[in-house]
């Protein structure tokens, strides 16, 4: 059985710093590509972040701006996501996502397994 299972989120300051983490299990992990995605409330889900089974040519939404970097560890079977200079915008539920490495995509219908989310709230 595939688990995804964030962790990480929480309330913080604008201006402030979270690490968010991903547990994968039940799968090769080193055969998946990992995402983070977010939703704020009554919106749409939108691509946050991405990175190979590798872990290299990380790629972000357009509104990071140098801001989150994207990892993994192979061997622990783990991916993060670093948020730095987090603003209210941020603001949303945050999940972690694994597909296949044969569709290198932003898109949500690219990854078959999703975690439940970890909410971030950041107050101004």
């Amino acid at each position: 059985q595939v688990q995804v299972v964030e962790s990480g989120g929480g309330l913080v300051q604008a201006g402030d710093s979270l690490r968010l983490s991903c547990a994968v299990s039940g799968l090769p992990f080193e055969d998946q590509n990992l995402a983070w995605f977010r939703q704020p409330a009554g919106g749409e889900r939108e691509f946050v972040a991405r990175i190979t089974w590798a872990g290299d040519q990380p790629s972000y939404g357009d509104f990071v701006q140098g801001r989150f970097t994207i990892s993994r560890d192979n061997a622990q079977n783990m991916g993060y996501l670093q948020m730095n200079s987090l603003k209210p915008e941020d603001t949303g539920v945050y999940y972690c996502a694994v597909g296949w490495v044969s569709r290198w995509t932003e898109a949500a219908d690219g990854y078959q397994h999703w975690g439940q989310g970890t909410q971030v709230t950041v107050s101004s």
